[in-house]
């Protein structure tokens, strides 16, 4: 399947490769896949390592010996020799710290290799690196599960993007048996979610009416769950971990989104739930956005490190755990959990956009769901889950703070009305910085 990370590989490339390609992401967003595919098209010369499967080759690196001894043995441990034009993709490399420092030296020995290395929970990893991490000798690139955008594109409907993205940048409104066509789409993708596995089964299944996610969307959260006891401290942590992630649907179908630990545990506060909470936000599992208090660029300065909201990193998972009829979804019924699951899906749209997340919540005076830097400003978004627009608090919001323009994200058509631009939920993936 087509993947815009791709085109972040072929830059890599196509910038002479003199540092090594490091990509993060969770379990199961494509990074094997999608790694694996660039290397063949681009390279005759391809070495492909996974070091779950070869235990020898981490052993190699863990020696007390020179990096050219080292990499002597890799050569006779893989029976062949290592080019100038030799591409190496070292996958599960979360397993080897020691390949991981050694980074380094294939950055600068006298031919840069290139490599590109991945894994599951390498995030993790990172942040409790204990040897001596590669600064800036690795390139470091963030993968995430597949957007609509790429979705359209696996399901044969990738002539409607150049249509939305044109629409989006004119305020034009979309055809209306094309813009009904493509809210059915979204609602259909809410039900699958971005997970490659997801849609490639559905896109081979023959008919999709009697296609049923459940089963793989459960199997990928059991995985997410096993990987919970992985590179943490003790079992208290791996508990913590867990009540962190299943917890995150509840709190976000409240009034006041923000993540409220005492909801988990009665009297519990943020730093009880530190370290679990961290280890989430580096596993790529959830995606947080914060609180502010002052609408300036840029947000990250305003903000208090405590108070958020925690979104899944997956729509369609957050479905599996709501355990929601996919009927609701699909036949726009309204129910308890519907907003929720709307902005955890416009959360997930703007992160794969390199797009970090901010909010503001005043109860009783302003409540902005989403606010993203610009390079004039700050821009705020509010989430509709129908093509109920009222807006009171982004009116409010554009009047006070005398903002240029606000985003409405609705089922309502494209459009511009008294700065507020008009942006259907499937043109979601067209807001970028």
């Amino acid at each position: 399947m087509k993947r815009d990370f791709y085109q972040i590989l072929e830059d890599w490339k196509n910038n002479n490769i003199l540092t090594p390609l490091m990509v993060v992401g969770a379990r199961q967003v494509g990074k094997t896949y999608i790694i694996d595919k660039f290397c063949k098209d681009n390279f005759d010369d391809y070495i492909y390592i996974n070091l779950m499967d070869n235990q020898r080759i981490v052993k190699i690196f863990e020696q007390e010996e020179n990096m050219e001894d080292k990499v002597l043995e890799l050569k006779l441990e893989l029976k062949r020799d290592i080019k100038e034009d030799t591409i190496i993709f070292i996958d599960e490399v979360q397993e080897s710290e020691d390949i991981i420092s050694s980074l380094k030296y294939f950055c600068e020995c006298e031919f840069p290799y290139k490599i590109i290395v991945a894994g599951s929970l390498l995030g993790v990893k990172l942040k409790r690196f204990k040897k001596s991490f590669p600064v800036g000798k690795v390139l470091i690139e963030y993968m995430y599960p597949m957007s609509f955008k790429e979705y359209l594109i696996a399901i044969g409907n990738e002539q409607y993007i150049p249509i939305i993205e044109d629409c989006y940048k004119n305020n034009k409104p979309m055809k209306d048996f094309l813009h009904i066509e493509l809210i059915k789409e979204y609602q259909t993708f809410l039900c699958l979610g971005g997970m490659p596995q997801m849609i490639l089964e559905y896109v081979n299944n023959k008919d999709r009416f009697l296609f049923n996610p459940n089963v793989i969307l459960k199997s990928i959260i059991d995985s997410y769950i096993s990987d919970m006891g992985k590179y943490t401290n003790n079992i208290y942590e791996t508990n913590k971990i867990e009540r962190i992630y299943r917890n995150i649907p509840g709190q976000l179908a409240k009034e006041n989104k923000k993540y409220q630990f005492s909801k988990i545990e009665k009297n519990a506060r943020f730093r009880d739930y530190e370290t679990a909470f961290e280890w989430l936000l580096a596993s790529r599992l959830v995606i947080p956005c914060y609180l502010v208090n002052r609408f300036e660029t840029p947000l990250k300065a305003f903000i208090n490190d405590t108070d958020f909201k925690i979104y899944l990193s997956d729509v369609g998972l957050l479905v599996e755990l709501l355990n929601i009829p996919l009927v609701n979804i699909l036949k726009n019924k309204d129910f308890m959990f519907k907003g929720a699951i709307v902005e955890n899906y416009v959360a997930t749209e703007l992160v794969k956009n390199n797009i970090d997340l901010y909010y503001y919540n005043k109860p009783q005076v302003m409540d902005i769901d989403f606010l993203i830097d610009v390079s004039d400003g700050v821009i705020p978004i509010e989430v509709k889950a129908n093509d109920n627009v009222k807006s009171y608090s982004l009116n409010k919001f554009l009047e006070k703070e005398k903002c240029k323009l606000g985003i409405r994200i609705s089922t309502k058509n494209f459009g511009l009305e008294n700065n507020i631009k008009s942006v259907p939920l499937y043109a979601v993936f067209c807001i970028e910085k």
